[in-house]
């Protein structure tokens, strides 16, 4: 069977088929928020942040496993490889809704990381083949604003599942979603990554592109700083419905507020996408990096002191989402640009960082939960601040530099 597409897939669509692509990933998290407590409960978990493993079990496998969708593609093309794990992804949540026991739903959610991370990977490797620079981090905004709409709506339509058909239907539902969304790529998305373009020689040579995009000192910076604010926010997310439905005592209304705060980074791509071209992808990367520490010293102070308000947390947590999304578009864009054919391992890098790292560094956060959001808010400061040491080794030591060309690889 071809896997060619019949006519040509415009620049909209083209957008929306990439958001979507992106966007199971964080389905196969961000439904499942509203309905942690029960379905641990149900299948017999113990302790109340034991629940936190169903998100991070998921995120550490995704990343872990990462390094090799992108890679493998650089040799066999984009199109089969995330045909073949997208097929899983569908497959497995499947398999999830009939689980008996905490232990087996935690294998299960394991494999299933595992199929996800060509979900993330191979979408910002296909972008890569077609887009460079600010015209890059322009389109990456407007997938980005797509694929916000996810973490918005999707503990509501989580919770609206679980009341009506119980929390096993959610997995089904994104099981079916998924499989409607690898009939679109088959049919309508064409292969991005030509033959002459393609890595033909064997597992060194593949391992050695993986060394160059480590080694590349103008990369890993945003690389390994992507990572660790990734980390703080997979942090928020794992205590997330403890923190505001259970400290804050937004009890049932959690799925609500969390879809607006996540709402709001879909403002923050908006924003992003008008103005790159003027202000470029540096200037705009450094200035939210800062500001994401300031806002994030205002929430150690207001963490620190009695009598901190659900209204003052979610403000200055929606902040630092909306910086949080501004500092991804641009550092992906400048991480990805010393790369040309490598983009694939290039992708796969920098998501195995973003995960393994982050969602290691989130489980930490999350279990440090003691009742008060204070563990949080120190955790965005710290890794703020490496961050920006990060971002000056990168950069020679500056700030602020308008946009260079660099020398691509491959």
């Amino acid at each position: 069977m071809s896997l060619t597409h019949k006519e040509p897939i415009g620049k909209r669509e083209f957008i929306a088929m990439m958001a979507m692509i992106q966007a199971l990933q964080s389905l196969g998290f961000t439904t499942l928020l509203p309905v942690l407590g029960v379905m641990a409960n149900d299948l017999g978990a113990s302790g109340s942040n034991q629940r936190q493993w169903v998100i991070g079990t998921f995120l550490i496998c995704s990343g872990l496993f990462s390094l090799v969708p992108g890679t493998i593609s650089d040799r066999l093309g984009r199109k089969p490889v995330l045909l073949v794990c997208m097929g899983l992804f569908a497959l497995i949540n499947l398999l999830c809704a009939f689980v008996a026991d905490f232990s087996v739903l935690l294998a299960a959610r394991a494999l299933l990381g595992c199929a996800s991370s060509a979900l993330t990977v191979l979408p910002m490797a296909i972008i890569r083949d077609r887009y460079q620079g600010e015209d890059m981090a322009k389109l990456q905004a407007f997938v980005a604003m797509l694929f916000m709409a996810v973490p918005t709506l999707a503990p509501s339509l989580g919770y609206v599942i679980f009341t009506t058909l119980g929390w096993r239907a959610v997995f089904i539902v994104i099981g079916v979603l998924s499989m409607g969304v690898s009939a679109w790529y088959f049919y309508r998305m064409e292969e991005t990554l030509p033959l002459s373009r393609r890595q033909s020689h064997g597992a060194r040579e593949l391992f050695g592109n993986i060394r160059l995009v480590l080694t590349n000192r103008r990369s890993i910076g945003y690389v390994i700083g992507m990572a660790l604010i990734f980390g703080a926010h997979f942090g928020f997310i794992n205590s997330s419905q403890q923190l505001i439905g259970e400290h804050f005592g937004a009890g049932g209304a959690y799925s609500v507020i969390f879809g607006l705060m996540a709402g709001s980074m879909m403002l923050a791509s908006i924003a992003n996408s008008a103005i790159v071209h003027r202000f470029g992808t540096r200037r705009l990367g450094h200035a939210a990096i800062l500001c994401y520490l300031i806002v994030s010293v205002c929430q150690v102070y207001l963490a620190s002191r009695p009598g901190e308000t659900l209204l003052q947390f979610v403000l200055l947590m929606s902040a630092n989402m909306c910086l949080l999304i501004t500092v991804f578009i641009n550092f992906t864009a400048i991480s990805l640009q010393p790369f040309g054919k490598l983009a694939g391992a290039a992708a796969s890098v920098q998501t195995f960082f973003r995960l393994v790292l982050g969602a290691g560094l989130g489980a930490l956060i999350g279990q440090a939960y003691d009742g008060s959001p204070l563990p949080l808010a120190y955790s965005l400061v710290g890794v703020a601040t490496v961050t920006i040491l990060l971002v000056l080794f990168s950069e020679g030591g500056r700030l602020f530099a308008a946009s260079v060309a660099v020398r691509t690889k491959g």
